[in-house]
């Protein structure tokens, strides 16, 4: 199944069935001035990898598999068994990390507020994710440096 980010205009999709067949690490399905809706699968043994978004809100769905959000808390980690229908809030400056401990693919929706990825934005793998994320790292360090 091929998705085109539509966003900003209005749109209605079965977020579940996209999901469930797709087999990218990330696919961002709608992007607006002020949310994002990407998908994400998670290989086995495989996970999204320790992170934080300083200025974003994220919410993340289970549409299928079952996992373990990690979030950094004041107190220590916090572990969390997911599973299909539930929701991890996360709220912006908040370390996470969402772990497939499953069999079969852990299958995301998720939802940042604003938007984390450029529109249309599909990594087919997270070494694609991490080789993008590492350069946007280094193109807004020299820029700062430039300043």
């Amino acid at each position: 199944m091929h998705v085109i980010d539509n966003g900003p205009e209005p749109e209605a999709l079965d977020v579940y069935k996209i999901a469930s067949v797709n087999r990218n690490f990330r696919t961002t399905l709608w992007t607006g001035k002020h949310l994002q809706l990407t998908v994400m699968s998670i290989p086995p043994g495989g996970e999204v990898g320790m992170e934080i978004h300083k200025n974003t809100d994220q919410y993340i769905r289970v549409e299928q598999g079952t996992g373990m959000a990690v979030i950094k808390m004041c107190r220590g980690m916090e572990k969390q068994q997911i599973y299909p229908g539930c929701g991890v809030f996360i709220p912006a400056g908040t370390y996470h990390n969402i772990v497939n401990c499953g069999r079969t693919p852990l299958k995301l929706s998720s939802v940042y507020a604003p938007p984390q990825h450029k529109p249309g934005t599909v990594h087919r793998t997270k070494a694609d994710s991490d080789a993008e994320e590492y350069k946007n790292s280094n193109e807004e360090n020299h820029i700062h440096q430039k300043m």
